[in-house]
C-alpha cells in the first residue's frame, strides 16, 4: 500500500522554503519559539546539513527535519565526528498520526548512513520521548530547557 505522501531530500530552493514554512507553523506559531532562534546558520549550508521534506501528492508540505553532520554536528554531539545531529523535526497538525514523523526520521537516518555516520543524536521535547523511543532512540543525561521547552538528549545507532 502506498503512503499518501512522499519524503524527499529538499534540494531545490522551493523545497527548502517549504521546510522553513512548516518549521515556522509548528515551532514559531504553534509552540511560540522565537523566530530569531528557530533559524540558524546551518539552514543555509548544504555542506553541513541535509533537509528532508514530506509532501502530499498535491505538493502540500506536511513535515520536515534536518540532519547536521561533520563539524556542525560535532559541536552538538560532544565532538564525536561519526555522530549526526537530527533536529528541527516538525509535522503540521493535520498530518500528525499518519506516520510522517517516523518517515522523516528514517529518511534522515538513511542520509546519516550515506555519509558514513554510525549514530544519530537528537534533542527531543520531553512530550515526544515515547515517539523517539518507538523508533529505537534511548534518552541519556538530564532534562534541559531549549527555547523554554523541556528536552532530553537521545541517541540511536544507525
Amino acid at each position: 500500500m502506498s503512503t499518501p505522501y512522499e519524503v524527499r531530500v529538499a534540494e531545490d530552493p522551493a523545497d527548502r522554503e517549504a521546510c522553513f514554512t512548516v518549521r515556522k507553523e509548528v515551532f514559531v506559531v504553534e509552540q511560540g519559539v522565537p523566530q530569531d532562534i528557530e533559524y540558524d546558520a546551518h539552514d543555509a549550508h548544504d555542506a553541513v546539513a541535509v533537509h528532508v521534506l514530506a509532501v502530499r501528492e498535491d505538493g502540500t508540505p506536511l513535515g520536515t527535519g534536518r540532519l547536521l553532520y561533520g563539524e556542525a554536528a560535532a559541536a552538538r554531539t560532544g565532538g564525536e565526528g561519526a555522530v549526526g545531529s537530527l533536529g528541527r523535526l516538525a509535522v503540521i497538525r493535520d498530518a500528525r498520526g499518519l506516520g510522517v514523523g517516523a518517515a522523516l526520521v528514517r529518511a534522515l537516518e538513511d542520509a546519516a548512513r550515506a555519509r558514513g555516520l554510525t549514530a544519530v543524536d537528537l534533542h527531543a521535547q520531553t512530550h515526544a520521548l515515547g515517539f523517539y523511543e518507538r523508533l529505537g532512540y534511548t534518552a541519556y543525561g538530564p532534562e534541559f530547557p531549549d527555547a523554554g521547552i523541556p528536552h532530553r538528549a537521545m541517541r540511536r545507532a544507525v
